[in-house]
């Protein structure tokens, strides 16, 4: 999964209002953006785009700002992603239990929609909550514990290294 600039910016966004010391008080944007080094300009869009979705909510004025729309413990990292990129997982632009492929690669839908569920068994159920407090629930916690985890693979599989090369 490659997660875009912008739905980094917003999950640290809705995180930084999640871990306020009054979650309920209104922040501004400029507040937002110095707290969490994000240019002002993307701040506003992003979180334009979060009070579309029902994530945030705001005011004006001089007591005004933005604030989360429901508690942290019930919004989970799946809501802020969706509100910015749109669904989970995606094959140019068609959910991916729609895609019909032909031939041997049949089963590559069904890769997809495990890969969707995978993604969804963490960002649907860790809270803006969780990450504001740092503590992870199951199963993130459990893929963080594997030191696999941890590990780029910026070539393909870790077995790949040391195979012959020459054919």
């Amino acid at each position: 999964m490659r997660i875009t600039a912008k739905v980094d910016y917003a999950v640290r966004l809705c995180v930084e209002l999640a871990g306020r010391d009054r979650p309920e008080a209104f922040v501004k944007a400029d507040d937002l953006s110095a707290a969490q080094d994000v240019p002002v300009a993307y701040v506003l869009g992003i979180l334009n785009a979060l009070k579309q979705a029902g994530i945030v909510e705001s005011r004006r004025g001089a007591d005004g700002g933005t604030r989360l729309a429901s508690p942290a413990r019930e919004i989970v990292v799946a809501d802020v992603i969706r509100a910015i990129d749109g669904p989970l997982a995606t094959v140019g632009g068609t959910h991916v239990e729609e895609v019909d492929y032909g031939g041997r690669a049949t089963a590559v839908r069904d890769v997809w929609v495990a890969l969707r569920a995978s993604m969804r068994s963490v960002l649907d159920v860790v809270t803006l909550e969780d990450v504001a407090r740092s503590a992870l629930p199951e199963p993130a916690a459990t893929f963080l514990a594997d030191d696999d985890a941890w590990a780029t693979r910026p070539n393909g599989r870790a077995t790949w290294v040391g195979r012959r090369q020459d054919g």
